[in-house]
């Protein structure tokens, strides 16, 4: 959301237990799946210092909108292994653009944030929160100064995961969310929320904006402010900055307004870009939260606010857990998302996620025996071929035109929404 305008059948296997071959629960039947035609991205890399595995998927899909029917996806999404050519040392992030720039921003950060993170290798590598911070905003002070990208009031939200040997750092900028699967006794998958939505929900982000002199209201107040100023009636303001939750559930969520005007309306209280904006303090320093990899944690996925609009974060862990392909995780997830945006609405919002696999190293083969190589076959999928000696830059694929089919998932964008390296 930008401006205005279970059982599980994946799991850990450790050294010296009993590793267990689980079985696909794909619905072979279902419409949900059925509506995806655009192929998904299949990698796996290695974490040696840990003996780990890591097998992910990556889709995106354009979003389904009636009045724009060429609209680009304003998303975007990158899978970098072995940053610094260090194999213990691994970057996947979703972008989420915004306005009328918000592709241009998106694609920016999603190109620029690996280069500058890795331009102070040993800041990186000592302290990758630091990093972090440092790297968001670089990039968002370039992003201002790019004489061809407007991003006054344009901009991208980001979820960024730094895997680096046992630790994940998760950088989150805005309203996109990263989760995790974790294993439990009874074995059944909970979430564990890697991050947390920086939007005027919560109260210190609402009280740290405010303070920078946001108006927090939402679209419905704001006009009503308007229309009683026009009218001569005075609304108080701690009547109009009070957001009921029956407005939140009707779609009008709390927006971030200038003291005097009708705009930005930002949905969130953090971004990369956004320069207007930022006077109302919306930042681009992110939060970063470091979690130890254990041996529960089974999986971890980001993806944007398409997803996450109507599923619950409990709600995407669950529908991870039910597939052992990662591929078929996002298909499931960005179907059943595009069905209830469509079910509570006529449009659908972009929609792009990325699931990644833990797996113990030893039970799972050599890093050549999981290379792939992805083929284009007829129903426009990817045919997966073992290849030992495929390179990494092979792993990449992106959704393809289907332009065609009315309410297809299929994204039209002139180039790549995402990349994998």
């Amino acid at each position: 959301m930008g401006c205005v305008n279970g059982k599980c059948c994946l799991r850990r296997r450790y050294r010296g237990s009993h590793s267990q071959n689980p079985s696909s629960s794909r619905h072979a039947n279902s419409s949900r799946c059925q509506i995806i035609t655009d192929p998904t991205t299949l990698g796996s890399t290695l974490v040696p210092s840990h003996g780990l595995l890591l097998q992910y998927s990556a889709l995106s899909h354009r979003g389904h909108y009636p009045d724009s029917p060429d609209r680009e996806n304003q998303d975007s999404f990158i899978i970098t292994t072995e940053l610094l050519s260090n194999p213990n040392l691994h970057l996947f992030g979703v972008f989420d653009g915004h306005g009328a720039f918000g592709t241009e921003c998106a694609r920016f950060v999603r190109d620029r944030l690996p280069e500058v993170l890795c331009s102070d290798s040993v800041t990186l590598i000592a302290d990758p929160a630091k990093a972090f911070h440092e790297a968001f905003l670089t990039v968002n002070s370039e992003l201002h100064a790019n004489p061809d990208i407007d991003d006054s009031m344009s901009g991208t939200t980001a979820i960024v995961v730094l895997v680096y040997g046992d630790m994940l750092y998760v950088a989150n900028v805005g309203d996109s969310r990263a989760v995790a699967g974790v294993l439990s006794g009874d074995d059944s998958v909970k979430v564990e929320d890697l991050s947390s939505d920086q939007t005027p929900f919560r109260e210190d982000e609402k009280e740290r904006v405010q303070k920078c002199g946001a108006r927090v209201l939402t679209a419905g107040q704001v006009e009503a402010a308007a229309a009683a100023a026009i009218d001569g009636t005075h609304i108080p303001e701690t009547e109009a900055t009070e957001c009921t939750s029956s407005e939140a559930d009707e779609g009008d969520p709390p927006r971030l307004w200038v003291r005097d005007g009708m705009y930005p309306g930002t949905a969130f209280t953090r971004s990369v870009g956004d320069l207007t904006a930022e006077g109302i303090g919306v930042v681009a320093d992110p939060e970063v939260r470091a979690i130890r990899i254990s041996p529960s944690h089974i999986f971890f996925a980001l993806a944007s606010d398409g997803v996450f609009e109507f599923l619950s974060s409990q709600g995407v862990v669950d529908m991870v857990s039910k597939f052992s392909d990662p591929r078929e995780a996002c298909t499931e997830i960005v179907s059943e998302s595009y069905r209830l945006w469509l079910e509570h609405e006529s449009r659908t919002d972009d929609i792009t996620i990325i699931v990644v696999h833990i797996q113990d190293s030893s039970e799972s083969g050599s890093l050549e025996s999981h290379q792939v190589i992805q083929t284009k076959i007829k129903d426009e999928r990817f045919a997966i071929q073992k290849h030992p000696e495929a390179s990494s830059e092979m792993n990449s694929c992106f959704p393809l035109s289907d332009p065609g089919k009315e309410h297809s998932l299929s994204c039209v964008t002139p180039s790549p929404a995402g990349t994998v390296s």
